[in-house]
């Protein structure tokens, strides 16, 4: 398998945004935990004003991401966070514990599979997306960026357009 193309290197980690633009939960790595994080994302982004396209995506990249390490790690809890690092970006992050990691593999699903294609929609939805070495649990963080300047209100929203996160 070759590995999924994505970003190398971390743009901004949440604590850039500060505390009243970040939001964390912490969860037992179960698959009743990726609905949990979900729901979480609701009240912040709604609070932070973002436009309703980005909020839909956000939640299916937080739910995508976190499947991931609930279903593929062999970590007990996970990690889930958001923040606007910056007024145009959105970042979603998901840490799990898991310190045998390796890099995420690419994934072919047939077309009657009915998994293996989170990490696929997140590298179709995410502006950039990557995977870093834990600084809060250890293990791996897999994170993904939209920016604000990618919706432009009529429900069209895309990789490579606005400003860079």
């Amino acid at each position: 398998m070759s590995p999924l193309p994505h970003t190398t290197s971390s743009p901004q980690p949440l604590e850039v945004g500060g505390p009243d633009r970040t939001h964390w939960l912490e969860l037992p790595a179960e698959r009743p935990s990726v609905g949990a994080a979900r729901r979480s994302l609701t009240a912040p982004l709604t609070a932070w004003g973002l436009p309703e396209d980005l909020c839909a995506d956000a939640v299916l990249l937080m739910s995508e991401l976190a499947t991931n390490a609930v279903c593929h790690t062999l970590s007990p809890r996970i990690l889930c966070g958001a923040g606007l690092v910056t007024d145009m970006c959105l970042r979603i992050e998901v840490h799990d514990h898991d310190r045998t990691g390796g890099g995420l593999s690419r994934c072919r699903p047939g077309p009657d599979d009915e998994n293996g294609r989170g990490l696929l929609l997140v590298q179709e939805i995410a502006y950039t997306w990557g995977v870093d070495r834990s600084a809060r649990t250890g293990g791996n963080a897999v994170w993904a960026t939209l920016t604000t300047a990618s919706y432009d209100g009529t429900g069209t929203a895309g990789r490579g357009h606005g400003t860079v996160c």
